[in-house]
């Protein structure tokens, strides 16, 4: 069993399908007093029901999450069924781990494969209401750009003439809204003609230090007002990805291309929930909460993400 020094409620994880990042763990130690999983696979029903009916009457569960990618059988059902009329409890729940994802760590459970369609019903592009909204928060959100720019450019200018003389800008083209093209601007922060890696590392020898500084400010992203003006981009949003790497992420990864339902942005749900990027696994990660992030859109989720960008840059957590 593992326990977690939290003070709220005991869960049981039946089955291992989705493995809970250090993380996620790390946020689930605030809910959770303990967490149990009872594996399923490569197991027969009878030693499964057996594990489970032990770990219920040891430990008072007040959450059972159905995480098994193994259907559950009939003799588990009517037991789990019976648990509800026997637990006095009325906090306890059974749920499955798509709910439990989005309820406590506000993301969308990804299948590894294509054969779970049902998941795409619920993902769909922003109501005219909505867009209006979203909008408007980018034109605010422009002007406050524009009155920073005003402001950093010459400092900007002047460090890379310093350390890293080149062009002013970055221009890539980067994916968006209905997986087209276009000119994504930002203010340079690698030594030009740099290798192309597609991650990011820690120590990466390619930044400049100003660049590195305006990483993790992210103050490089402010050129990107150009492409809102443009109605390329929002404000807030999925991440604008280069075009190469969407290739690679669109064969990997099932259920990538929905991000594109929705302009990306220039800060977004994914950028600061889980903001380091290095691989495949952690680009996985990211789509789960930019699919929460479309599935679930109101004003209040977006007024919630500025909030946590302005935490980002004045902590300098950015990447």
């Amino acid at each position: 069993m593992l326990y977690l020094k939290g003070f709220l409620n005991n869960m049981l994880i039946l089955g291992r399908k989705y493995k809970f990042t250090k993380l996620e763990l790390e946020r689930l130690h605030k809910k959770f007093k303990s967490i149990q999983v009872v594996k399923y696979t490569n197991k027969e029903q009878s030693e499964v029901l057996h594990e489970l009916q032990n770990a219920v009457n040891i430990d008072d569960f007040d959450m059972i999450v159905l995480n098994t990618k193994a259907s559950v059988g009939d003799d588990i059902i009517k037991y789990l069924t019976s648990l509800r009329l026997t637990k006095p409890n009325a906090k306890f729940r059974i749920i499955t781990i798509e709910h439990f994802l989005e309820e406590f760590l506000f993301k969308c459970y990804i299948p590894n494969d294509n054969k779970d369609l049902h998941f795409l019903e619920d993902i769909r592009p922003y109501s005219t209401l909505e867009y209006i909204l979203k909008r408007s928060v980018d034109l605010v959100g422009v002007l406050f750009l524009l009155l920073i720019n005003v402001f950093v450019k010459p400092i900007i200018s002047k460090q890379q003439r310093l350390q890293s003389p080149g062009e002013l800008y970055f221009i890539q083209d980067r994916v968006g809204q209905n997986a087209k093209d276009f000119k994504c601007y930002k203010f340079r922060t690698m030594h030009e003609d740099s290798c192309h890696d597609p991650y990011t590392q820690e120590n990466d020898s390619r930044i400049y230090k100003y660049g590195e500084f305006m990483r993790k400010t992210r103050i490089d992203e402010i050129p990107q007002y150009k492409n809102i003006l443009k109605g390329e981009m929002h404000l807030i949003g999925p991440r604008a990805e280069w075009n190469i790497l969407v290739n690679q992420y669109e064969q990997q990864i099932p259920y990538y291309n929905e991000r594109h339902l929705v302009a990306p942005g220039i800060t977004g749900w994914a950028q600061v929930n889980y903001s380091y990027g290095a691989n495949l696994e952690d680009t996985k990660q990211k789509l789960m909460y930019d699919l929460y992030y479309i599935k679930h859109w109101n004003i209040i989720l977006e007024c919630k993400i500025i909030w946590k960008t302005i935490l980002v840059v004045v902590r300098k957590k950015g990447l």
